[in-house]
């Protein structure tokens, strides 16, 4: 009898071929259509890239397919050394392609028929902000104590742009972007970190964070996530979103919806004059912890990640009965699926279910296990609580030897850290914000 992962694997991959046969669009291309290609740098479209066309798949089996024979070759002939890290290092690439094509797949599938080139428009300063849920007072101190350098008429200096990515089309394919940077009288190219909000926030939330790593350097965005901030209308936009989801199927709102305009933001940011595109960061908080992991698992653009107490092993906590925190923080979306299943109450099946309609794979194929360990080698610091019960520490155990080792064989040990500090629960502190600091410094 196979094991439960293999055979969750070959359902996976057969459902990935028969959805790429029913819906593959003009020119033969793997993922998605020429439009989306045109943007995106020849050398980024294939192996550790996120996009093919069946011509350049045509041509990597085959470049492999001789390599393969070559190397086999070579293991067999006296005094050969064995590849070891090489090989381990190559059949990793190519698992992540494979698994990356079907996770684009995913984000895909929901938005056929809304393809729009991307464009900006101009935006203004947002002064009266939604907040979905009124943050505490003691959720400020970490935003407030991020690492500052003193630089004198520092307001004056800080250039501030407002604008909207349009990546697809819809109300909600507007993207509200926040740029802050110093004004640089030697124009040169400087990293860039994206900063993510949590739950029921938005990006205006974050603004001390972004003005604290603009103050050494740093170009800073942050955008809102779907259904918050500038994408709200009311305070309970976000949940009726995810209702909404569960009931038609038609968008996923809970953490994919919103990698997919992480992906077009990488495309803009790439081609902005004032950025380096080889070093661009991305963090969060919580959902932004979880919209950071998976926009770099998917995007390797994203060169440094730090997300914070966002991830967690959605099918572990179903696994042994730890969902219920996390289900609770977006509790009427599973109400309403319970009732619609006629349950008396939420259960392992109803989790299952939801998880199913409204982010396909989050439990199974894209869970913390598969898609994290395939950012290595870049730089990525894990930060958690390790009294957490939205994200259990015991839950990420698997996920933690996993990234360790993909870090290890590719020889970058020194570039991945899981750090759960005591005592602390599913809360930002100001130790997460100072050691995030430190690591972008490092390493970005």
């Amino acid at each position: 009898m196979l094991p439960r992962r293999a055979v969750i694997m070959a359902h996976t991959l057969a459902a990935a071929l028969a959805l790429a046969a029913m819906w593959r669009p003009r020119g033969a291309l793997l993922a998605c259509s020429a439009a989306d290609l045109a943007h995106v740098p020849v050398s980024r479209r294939v192996r550790g890239g996120y996009l093919m066309t069946e011509q350049q798949l045509q041509r990597l089996r085959s470049k492999d397919n001789l390599s393969t024979s070559r190397r086999d070759a070579t293991i067999g002939a006296p005094g050969a050394a064995l590849p070891g890290r090489e090989m381990a290092a190559s059949a990793s690439a190519d698992a992540g392609a494979v698994l990356r094509s079907e996770f684009l797949q995913v984000l895909l599938s929901r938005r056929r028929d809304l393809q729009v080139p991307l464009s900006v428009e101009k935006g203004s300063p947002v002064r009266n902000p939604i907040y979905q849920k009124p943050p505490g007072p003691v959720e400020a101190v970490p935003m407030e104590s991020c690492p500052r350098k003193e630089v004198e008429n520092f307001k004056e200096k800080l250039v501030e742009e407002n604008f909207y990515l349009i990546t697809e089309l819809g109300e909600q394919g507007r993207v509200p972007v926040l740029l802050l940077k110093l004004n640089d009288p030697v124009p040169k190219r400087k990293p860039v970190i994206v900063f993510l909000h949590s739950s029921y926030k938005c990006k205006e939330w974050l603004r001390p964070l972004l003005e604290a790593y603009a103050s050494r350097g740093y170009i800073c965005v942050a955008i809102d996530s779907r259904y918050h901030g500038e994408r709200a209308s009311n305070e309970t936009t976000y949940i009726d979103a995810l209702k909404s989801a569960w009931r038609n199927g038609d968008t996923m709102p809970f953490i994919f919806d919103t990698v997919w305009d992480l992906i077009k933001l990488g495309d803009h940011l790439s081609e902005r004059e004032d950025i380096d595109p080889c070093r661009i960061g991305i963090t969060g908080e919580s959902l932004g912890g979880m919209h950071a992991w998976f926009a770099a698992f998917v995007d390797t653009r994203y060169s440094v990640t730090v997300p914070m107490i966002g991830v967690q092993g959605f099918r572990w906590a179903i696994d042994n009965n730890m969902w219920q925190a996390r289900v609770n923080s977006i509790k009427p979306l599973f109400e309403e699926a319970r009732i619609d299943l006629g349950k008396s109450e939420i259960d392992t099946e109803v989790v299952e279910k939801v998880w199913e309609k409204i982010a396909p794979g989050l439990d199974s194929q894209f869970d913390a296990p598969y898609s994290l360990p395939l950012i290595a080698p870049r730089p990525l610091l894990l930060l958690n609580g390790a009294e957490d019960p939205r994200c259990p520490i015991a839950g990420l155990e698997e996920t933690s030897s996993r990234a360790a080792k993909a870090y290890e064989e590719s020889g970058s040990a020194e570039k991945f850290m899981f750090i759960a500090e005591p005592r602390i629960g599913h809360q930002l502190t100001v130790n997460m914000v100072k050691k995030a600091s430190d690591w972008f410094d490092r390493f970005l």
